[in-house]
């Protein structure tokens, strides 16, 4: 039983024609007029023929051996498995040339082959361009199957390598919307048990918070998944939590933001800059009897410098426990997903006290 072809694998005679059109490239048609050119020149001195007559006889030749080459490139569509095409091509180039030269000898004599086998002269002629055919055109056939071959080798090592690209941010957006859907409860359930404190506690600014609260979540929570999320959304958020927390504790907390505004269109990751506020306000001005100050900054030497913000508190300063929470190791995994390994979050003492974390990237 022989194996068959599935026809969705087969190129329609359209395609061919296609394919066969495309492959008559300007490049390929240029090198061979000009190997044309250059044979014509080189046989002048054997031949008496006119030059022009020569030079319309190896053009017509090598035309004619490049349209062989490109069609036995697209057809017969289908060939058996145990004949490769490259070999069709160059066979049939191989053939065309001493075809081709009969055909111009018979024409310059009326179609007689009697009169052609009869003269000698017209016989050396037809030799020396079909031997001169025979010893260039394979070879150029095959220099072209092998640098088609090496740049569908390239084109196709380039599309796998896309391909792997593709793969590759797919898995770290993937990986860092994981890791953004961790912060998102961690951060509400923080803050909710800020608004249940107040209440508890019968204090009279549970109303005024929780009322915050809910005009801050109804504006903030759009925006936490937003992958085209900048600086300038994420000091906005930042700005809406310092005031609820101040509205909580006007008397113990104060704060400052301070990065300058062409930094604001900067892409950067949702909830990472908040996650440092947040942890500044419970850990470091919550426990402390005089509360404290929060200041937000940024800066950068020069475009194309690494970027550096920075939450600086004035708290009960650096813990035991500090840098090991779920908030800040998931910080760290994201800023690196979002950034690349360069990126840094560095935890340092906050002179005379308190704490200062720092990010630092390059955009």
């Amino acid at each position: 039983m022989s194996a068959t072809v599935p026809v969705q694998s087969l190129p329609s005679h359209r395609q061919a024609w296609q394919g066969f059109v495309a492959s008559l490239t300007l490049w390929r048609v240029g090198l061979t007029l000009a190997l044309a050119v250059l044979a014509a020149t080189l046989l002048k001195p054997i031949f008496i023929t006119p030059y022009a007559v020569l030079l319309g006889r190896t053009l017509f030749i090598a035309l004619l051996a490049l349209l062989a080459f490109s069609a036995a490139g697209q057809w017969p569509r289908r060939l058996p498995s145990w004949v490769a095409r490259w070999l069709v091509q160059v066979l049939l180039v191989t053939l065309m040339v001493p075809l081709g030269t009969l055909l111009v000898y018979l024409v310059s004599v009326g179609g007689d082959i009697g009169t052609l086998l009869r003269s000698e002269g017209r016989l050396l002629g037809f030799f020396w361009i079909a031997g001169s055919g025979l010893l260039i055109g394979p070879l150029l056939a095959m220099g072209a199957l092998y640098w088609q071959r090496d740049a569908e080798a390239r084109n196709q090592a380039l599309h796998f390598e896309l391909e792997r690209s593709e793969l590759e941010r797919r898995a770290l957006d993937a990986r860092l919307r994981l890791l953004q859907a961790q912060v998102v409860p961690h951060f509400l359930f923080n803050t909710l048990a800020n608004v249940r404190a107040l209440v508890e506690t019968g204090s009279p600014q549970a109303a005024p918070v929780l009322g915050s609260l809910i005009a801050y979540l109804r504006a903030a929570v759009p925006r936490l998944h937003n992958e085209a999320a900048s600086l300038g959304d994420e000091l906005a958020l930042v700005r809406a939590y310092l005031e609820l927390m101040h509205l909580r504790m006007p008397d113990r907390l104060q704060y400052r933001i301070a990065v300058p505004a062409e930094l604001h269109a900067l892409r950067f990751p949702p909830m990472a800059l908040l996650t440092l506020v947040e942890n500044a306000v419970r850990h470091g001005i919550d426990p402390s009897e005089e509360g404290g100050s929060i200041e937000v900054s940024g800066f950068r030497a020069a475009p194309g410098q690494p970027l550096r913000l920075r939450v600086s508190d004035s708290g009960v300063g650096l813990t035991q426990q500090m840098g090991s929470g779920t908030g800040l190791r998931n910080l760290r995994e994201r800023l690196q997903v979002f950034y690349g390994e360069t990126a840094r979050l560095d935890l340092t003492e906050n002179q005379p006290h308190g704490l200062r974390a720092e990010i630092e990237f390059t955009p």
